[in-house]
């Protein structure tokens, strides 16, 4: 609900959830509570998808589309405000621990000669990610294995080796 309304009432919240407001308050003591614990969960989420892919140790190609896949359903479950998310320090830097798991990740990819290694510093990581946020968002057909098959089918044909 928060992400297709941001502004979404506590009352509302509660409606939709099928609870009394009271309920909502007894555990959030206020609206940034909530969205705090929110944020949490879905950087728990994120933090478990990153762990789940192996990234250090598996196979980079079943690496990279265990994670693709992964952070499409997070992306799904926990579709959030990401800029208001970041503007916790604590929050961003969690966010950013991930953030740097992942390009060392893409770095052992390009090294693996998986992905080009000439490309500007950052690039491969900001596409990756706009790729997921588009399968999550434009493909909602697809499970989230399906649009993993597609981002990742996206992102080595364009910065590929081969």
């Amino acid at each position: 609900m928060l992400a297709a309304d941001p502004g979404a009432s506590i009352a509302n919240i509660a409606t939709e959830a099928g609870v009394d407001r009271r309920t909502v308050y007894r555990r959030f003591a206020s609206r940034e509570d909530l969205l705090a614990a929110i944020h949490a969960s879905r950087l728990a989420a994120v933090e478990d998808a990153i762990a789940d892919a192996r990234l250090r140790e598996a196979p980079v190609a079943v690496a990279l589309h265990r994670y693709v896949e992964n952070i499409i359903a997070v992306n799904r479950t926990w579709p959030v405000d990401l800029t208001r998310m970041l503007a916790d320090d604590s929050v961003r830097a969690r966010r950013d621990a991930s953030v740097r798991e992942v390009d060392v990740f893409l770095e052992r990819a390009a090294n693996g000669g998986l992905l080009r290694s000439d490309l500007p510093q950052g690039w491969v990581s900001a596409l990756l990610s706009q790729l997921m946020h588009l399968a999550s968002r434009q493909m909602p057909e697809l499970s989230p294995a399906q649009a993993a098959d597609v981002v990742v089918d996206t992102l080595l044909r364009g910065l590929g080796t081969s």
